[in-house]
């Protein structure tokens, strides 16, 4: 059990960052704690596609020198065999003919969808932030608990936030 463990340390990270950035965002009544907590969260999402996209003994899907270097025809020939040899034949075996020996090679797509997810991770991440900082410069606080009673006490009441008097109805 435990040696099985350590052969999948990452699943095991992403399994505690996952649940601990949950807790975080349930237990916690502060929102920057909650963004905390979803980043955490979020952080741990990446993990585990990096992990599934790992494959064993893979190498980046990079071909360095293709017999050649000058620009042309020869080149382009070079190019479109060095690249045929690096999808392999068309069976589908799990390595390419490239150089005579047999390569594998890693799916980049999982780095590509995780690097677009953290630029967009940090965008709603700084939105986040940003009402953050609009709800304290209204409410004056940014506890869940105090925000839902000031808006209880301004529903019922009509008791706006900077003021404790009563507001005229409309």
């Amino acid at each position: 059990m435990l040696s099985h463990i350590a052969e999948h340390y990452n699943y095991a990270v992403v399994i505690v960052l996952m649940m601990t950035g949950l807790y975080v965002v349930f237990a916690s009544d502060n929102m920057i704690k909650k963004l905390v907590g979803l980043s955490v969260f979020q952080t741990s999402v990446f993990l585990l596609y990096i992990t599934i996209g790992k494959v064993k003994g893979g190498i980046p899907p990079i071909i360095d020198s293709l017999h050649g270097g000058g620009h042309g025809d020869d080149n382009a020939q070079n190019i479109t065999q060095g690249l045929q040899a690096a999808a392999g034949p068309a069976q589908g075996s799990s390595g390419a003919a490239y150089g005579g020996a047999d390569v594998l090679y890693s799916n980049p797509l999982p780095h590509v969808l995780i690097l677009t997810a953290i630029v967009v991770g940090v965008a709603t991440l700084a939105v986040g932030l940003a009402l953050v900082v609009r709800i304290r410069e209204v409410y004056g606080t940014i506890e869940e608990a105090e925000i839902d009673k000031i808006d209880y006490r301004f529903n019922l009441e009509g008791v706006t936030p900077e003021t404790t008097e009563a507001t005229p109805d409309a």
